[in-house]
């Protein structure tokens, strides 16, 4: 699987070679090439300070590249201020007019692109009605829900139809419920319009929710681009293994190598049949990538690979799984995720059990000092 997985349509939105630098010595953003296509859904995701925002910023105008180009729908907008590139933004603190009422916060962007009161009337109204909003024209958004508040600030953005709107953590205000029902209801409203939407957060579930595909950011650069299940079940790297998603890590050194296979001796002396993905040759110095769900408790002779004796340490009953914690593998942070279900073998703490995973579900990735 490549690093970056393009879709097949035109470019929206070109980022060519772009590096940026706030003091002129330090690269925050390096070489970064991105295609968007249109109507897709992409989520820049990484953790603070990883440049995702930085990418976002300079997409809506906010900022200038240092060097390299941006463009969009072919034109290079490197240089043009934000109020000409005619693309929607939803900040996380809403940015609404506080003078204004909902109605009036609406048809701002129409009356400065010299709409007609008739059309402006009937855009204020459809974007309402996309975001449940009808009957709030009157209302000023101190006297909104924050929930209502970034609904309002969703249909400001989507008002006057933008090809692409820009959304930088607008969901990081709200309580976890209500965070939850704006993803799907942001996701419904990205397909019904077919619109671009670039997104950043820093919440991996979110971007799971949401995206057609997900650029994973550290350290100014793009470790990782594909779809959400890709970048779960097929990791190109141990940052993306451990940032999306839980996952148990093994430290090791490979001992041998045959086709798609890899051997590891991991710390505790055990060794690990695991899938050969950032492995050269023996003697490399690798992270062992397993998700704690596709591990089996006692699992039948001959069913799996890698068979190893845990102790458990801690169990933690989640209602549909509980989480358990094993030392395993000269790892004490073992975590195995058992389903809550009718036969499921449940240990106690204390207790010795035996757990077995596929080499096709661990993988072989690079050191993660």
């Amino acid at each position: 699987m490549a690093l970056s997985e393009k879709i097949d349509s035109e470019s929206l939105v070109r980022f060519d070679h772009i590096d940026k630098s706030f003091d002129g010595e330090t690269l925050v953003i390096k070489n970064l090439n991105l295609d968007i296509a249109e109507g897709e859904f992409l989520t820049l995701l990484g953790p603070s300070g990883s440049g995702k925002t930085t990418t976002l910023m300079m997409l809506a105008g906010f900022e200038t590249p240092t060097h390299g180009n941006i463009f969009f729908n072919t034109q290079d907008i490197s240089h043009i201020p934000p109020h000409k590139r005619n693309i929607g933004m939803v900040f996380q603190d809403y940015s609404l007019f506080p003078h204004m009422t909902v109605k009036e916060n609406l048809a701002f962007p129409l009356k400065v692109r010299k709409l007609s009161n008739a059309e402006i009337e009937k855009k204020v109204r459809h974007a309402l009605e996309m975001v449940e909003l009808r009957g709030f024209e009157g209302i000023m958004p101190a006297q909104l829900s924050g929930g209502q508040q970034q609904r309002v600030a969703l249909a400001r953005a989507l008002v006057f139809e933008p090809q692409l709107v820009l959304m930088d953590e607008p969901l990081g205000a709200l309580d976890k419920n209500l965070r939850e029902q704006m993803q799907y209801e942001i996701k419904h409203i990205h397909e019904n319009l077919n619109v671009t939407v670039v997104y950043v957060t820093h919440d991996q579930s979110e971007a799971m929710t949401m995206s057609n595909r997900i650029a994973v950011f550290h350290d100014g650069v793009i470790r990782q681009l594909s779809t959400p299940n890709i970048l779960y079940e097929q990791p190109q790297n141990a940052f993306v293994a451990q940032f999306i998603g839980e996952n148990n890590r093994l430290s090791g050194k490979v001992t041998a190598i045959e086709e798609d296979r890899c051997e590891v001796q991991v710390t505790g002396g055990e060794r690990i049949k695991a899938l050969k993905v950032s492995v050269d040759q023996v003697g490399d110095r690798v992270t062992v990538s397993l998700r704690p769900e596709r591990v089996t408790v006692d699992p039948a002779e001959g069913s799996v690979d890698n068979i190893f004796k845990g102790q458990v340490k801690e169990l933690i009953y989640l209602g549909d799984h509980v989480r358990t914690r094993v030392s395993v593998c000269g790892n004490d942070e073992f975590v195995v995720k058992i389903p809550n279900a009718q036969g499921n073998l449940i240990a106690d703490k204390g207790q010795q059990i035996n757990l077995g995973w596929s080499s096709m579900d661990c993988r072989a990735l690079d050191p993660l000092d």
